[in-house]
């Protein structure tokens, strides 16, 4: 937890220097976590599966900062910790998905 808050502490301050708390309204946000995923899947673009696996890693790692980055702020805006809110949703999907029922399928769980 602790590199965690070094990391949103990093952001805030970078944020900060900047001027830019201003911008960072929660549909902005979300806007900005959208538009950053979308530059990641657009490394997978018309790739074949074995092509999409090669993309090459610094491009993704890139792009997942991004993503995280964005996501750490909107969870920091609402003073949420994004590791619990992970496992929550863990728990309630273990129960949207028992094993005997999802076990080596893609079914959404109310097609199970």
């Amino acid at each position: 937890m602790q590199k965690y808050k070094e990391v949103i502490q990093q952001l805030l301050k970078f944020r900060d220097e900047r001027d830019w708390k201003q911008f960072h309204d929660s549909k902005n946000l979300a806007i900005a976590l959208g538009i950053e995923a979308a530059e990641l899947n657009e490394l997978f673009l018309w790739k074949t599966v074995e092509e999409s696996e090669e993309v090459d890693i610094e491009k993704i790692k890139e792009e997942l900062a991004d993503i995280l980055a964005f996501a750490f702020l909107l969870a920091e805006k609402h003073d949420l910790d994004p590791f619990a809110i992970v496992e929550e949703k863990i728990k309630k999907n273990g129960e949207k998905y028992p094993v005997d029922k999802a076990k080596g399928t893609a079914k959404k769980y109310t097609d199970l």
